[in-house]
């Protein structure tokens, strides 16, 4: 592999899988929770906006996010507050994130601590 993400394949997962055995797995999850959606009083980890973490063994991370819609004001600016909080991460060399629109998001993406959050539990 080049490094080049490749086009999904058909029969491919919607989502990259995470490398979520890596060590450094929760600390990003943990960084990317710091990170909130200014119209809506939730992290964005909870909202479900992060889909993949990939931890390489050089600590480097990729990150595929999305938003909760595609005019979200912030849409320029949110993948670069979450590469700064990851990459604040002791053990993160670099942080490349990816603003990606497939799977759209949809509420049934909230983890339950967004739902009591957001009132729907």
């Amino acid at each position: 592999m080049d490094g080049q993400k490749q086009e999904p394949q058909e029969g491919d997962p919607l989502m990259r899988p995470s490398t979520d055995q890596h060590p450094l797995y929760e600390p990003i999850c943990d960084a990317c929770r710091t990170v909130h959606d200014p119209e809506i009083p939730v992290n964005i980890f909870d909202l479900g906006l992060i889909y993949t973490i990939i931890v390489k063994d050089e600590g480097e991370v990729e990150i595929d996010m999305t938003l909760t819609a595609p005019g979200c004001p912030v849409a320029g600016e949110m993948p670069g507050w979450v590469q700064d909080a990851v990459e604040m991460v002791v053990g993160v060399k670099r942080a490349d994130v990816a603003l990606v629109w497939d799977p759209p998001w949809g509420m049934d993406m909230l983890s339950d601590e967004a739902r009591l959050e957001l009132g729907f539990m």
